[in-house]
């Protein structure tokens, strides 16, 4: 029990470790669109059930969803990606925004953002949808604009983390984001990234690449063994091969068979069995059965003599006991000279996984079988969790245990996985207490300041009036949490606002306003002051990171001075036009004096607000990233 608790302790020291680390991850961003349904009668032009929508959510998928993951789990997290111009690319940018992704994507107009739309009803998915044509290449215009947003996006992680080379995660998922300029690109300037992690379909157009790790499915990495021509999987990994492409085990020779024609968006037809010509060699007369759906599940045929599976078969005769984790272990050297990775991770669905690198022994982690609705995009947990713990300096076995837990926490309920720290670290037996003060006075903060410092945490701190609470200002937050352990909120007294904004401030009171910043999850303690200045908390605080929402050097803050004497760095996070509580008070007091009726008598439409700049803009030039601030968010 001691020994158990002292590995989870282990475990969670590493998931503490990575806070900050920052991750660039490029490749094709996806939205996942889910629609539940109530269905209780067929219609009557055909035998299909009749659907009533009772909700609809968005999430972010594919890279996009490996970013999420990777700054929920306290990476800083920077996405690179084309995005259409488009209602769908809109809703992607919302979803980057929330989990505090630093949004570098790039509009694409006339070029679709790609979406998998699900209808469920109840957890079973009736059919899935999907839009974005991966044939349309990005045009040489749109492959300047990612190549400049790529060099951008890195020279920006490494600025915002002192010099320290970021991470670099590649996603490749067939659908146009990455063409040959840009994974030329990747390749002339690997030495700029610490740490790459590859996820790709084909792993075959990477191989110059040199990543840390890769983690293809089964179906991908038998895939690429295929290609190269190697030797079929064994039951015995040290069983000696012969240049024909068999292998010996247990007396029989084990044949790999894959078809000439590979189909791009679909699993390798892998198939094991004995050498042509041999006695033992698979049976095709009998009735073959159906495989159950996906990869982690076989059906047996009704001949009895093998089992199918979506892209492999194995003879049960002659390869009793082979599974697909003794099959990917047995291939992982060869896999890894393929690839010229370090490390292979072949993910087995609902199997677990298997991991290799240069040294040591494989590692097997294990998973809980869940139904198909649960698991989309657990995959993308698995590969941020990895990618941070191995960046973080993690053992190989224990980026393999962090990384299998993260994508198993993520499983309970239908939906796209995100596996937050919070999440992780309570699988870990170490959550974050429920009932945990958010809400203290100056005295108490300074007892909580010091626990926290004798942790190692390192500590965020930043003021305002914070009325009127808007989206600039959650974003502004999140991404002041970002740049470290826990993140204090100083919030001036209805006293000191009044004498900052004048006789008509606040609109909402100190106990509102302290209130709904306590309820967001990436503010971790709150504190109100009556002074004019923040000077006094400053010092009793000592914050490693103070932050100030403007578009001028941290230098010419106020408290710069005072920060820096007592050994803080200062951070300005820039503005998002449009988005500041007195525009939204201006605008309440414009509609008001227009009266409720329209020039034509109607009733008065307010203007849609559009965001033209920033993590979430849709425009050309905010999305870029050529010109778009370091660090987007609202001053307070």
């Amino acid at each position: 029990m001691a020994r158990a608790a002292a590995e989870q302790l282990r475990l969670a020291d590493v998931v503490q470790s990575w806070l900050g680390r920052p991750v660039l991850v490029i490749g094709d961003a996806m939205l996942d669109e889910w629609r539940f349904a109530d269905s209780d009668r067929l219609c009557r032009e055909a035998p299909a059930p009749v659907l009533t929508l009772r909700r609809r959510i968005s999430a972010a998928g594919g890279a996009a969803n490996t970013a999420v993951n990777i700054a929920t789990l306290g990476g800083r997290s920077v996405l690179v990606a084309p995005v259409g111009a488009d209602a769908a690319g809109d809703e992607l940018h919302d979803c980057l925004d929330r989990a505090g992704v630093w949004d570098r994507t790039v509009s694409q107009p006339g070029r679709p953002t790609p979406v998998k739309r699900r209808m469920l009803a109840g957890d079973q998915i009736l059919l899935r949808e999907d839009s974005g044509d991966p044939d349309d290449p990005l045009s040489d215009q749109g492959v300047d604009c990612l190549l400049t947003a790529l060099d951008c996006a890195s020279e920006e992680l490494r600025a915002a983390s002192g010099g320290e080379k970021p991470t670099l995660v590649v996603c490749d998922y067939g659908m146009g984001a990455l063409p040959a300029p840009v994974r030329a690109w990747l390749v002339e300037h690997r030495d700029r990234y610490a740490t790459v992690a590859l996820d790709a379909h084909d792993l075959a157009d990477w191989r110059g690449l040199a990543p840390t790790v890769v983690t293809p499915s089964f179906a991908e990495a038998t895939r690429l063994l295929a290609r190269a021509g190697t030797v079929g999987p064994t039951t015995n990994p040290a069983a000696p091969a012969d240049p024909a492409g068999t292998a010996t085990t247990g007396g029989h020779e084990l044949h790999l068979e894959h078809p000439e024609v590979d189909p791009a968006d679909g699993p390798s037809e892998l198939t094991v069995g004995t050498a042509p010509g041999e006695a033992g060699m698979r049976r095709t007369d009998g009735p073959t059965g159906e495989p159950t759906p996906g990869e982690s599940r076989v059906a047996m045929t009704r001949d009895g003599l093998s089992v199918t599976g979506t892209g492999v078969t194995v003879n049960a005769e002659v390869g009793a006991g082979v599974d697909r984790a003794v099959l990917a272990e047995s291939r992982l050297a060869e896999l890894r000279a393929h690839t010229g990775a370090a490390v292979v991770a072949v993910t087995l669905d609902t199997e677990g996984a298997v991991v290799g690198g240069a040294d040591g022994e494989p590692a097997r982690s294990h998973s809980t079988p869940v139904p198909a609705s649960h698991a989309v995009g657990a995959g993308d947990a698995y590969l941020a969790a990895m990618t941070l713990a191995l960046a973080a300096d993690a053992p190989l076995s224990t980026a393999a245990q962090l990384a299998q837990l993260a994508a198993t926490s993520t499983v309970a309920g239908t939906g796209t996985c995100v596996c937050r720290r919070e999440d992780l670290l309570a699988a870990l037996g170490r959550p974050t207490p429920d009932g945990r003060q958010v809400l203290v006075d100056t005295g108490h903060l300074a007892e909580i300041v010091a626990e926290h410092r004798r942790a190692g945490r390192s500590i965020v701190f930043t003021n305002g009036c914070f009325d009127v609470l808007h989206r600039g200002h959650v974003r502004y937050l999140e991404q002041a949490r970002a740049l470290g352990d826990l993140l204090v909120v100083a919030v001036n007294s209805d006293g000191s606002v009044r004498r900052l904004k004048g006789a008509d401030r606040p609109v909402n009171p100190i106990e509102d306003r302290a209130a709904l910043l306590a309820a967001l999850t990436c503010v971790d303690h709150v504190v109100v002051f009556e002074e004019d200045s923040p000077a006094a908390l400053i010092e009793t605080v000592r914050p490693d990171v103070y932050v100030k929402g403007g578009d001028y050097p941290p230098e010419l803050v106020p408290e710069a001075p005072l920060v820096q004497r007592l050994g803080g760095q200062v951070r300005t996070l820039g503005y998002v036009p449009d988005r500041s509580t007195s525009a939204i008070i201006d605008r309440i007091r414009a509609y008001g004096q227009e009266g409720a009726t329209g020039a034509d008598g109607g009733p008065a439409t307010p203007a849609p607000e559009v965001e033209t700049s920033g993590a979430a803009g849709t425009g050309s030039a905010a999305t870029t990233g050529a010109d778009a601030p370091p660090l987007t968010g609202k001053a307070p």
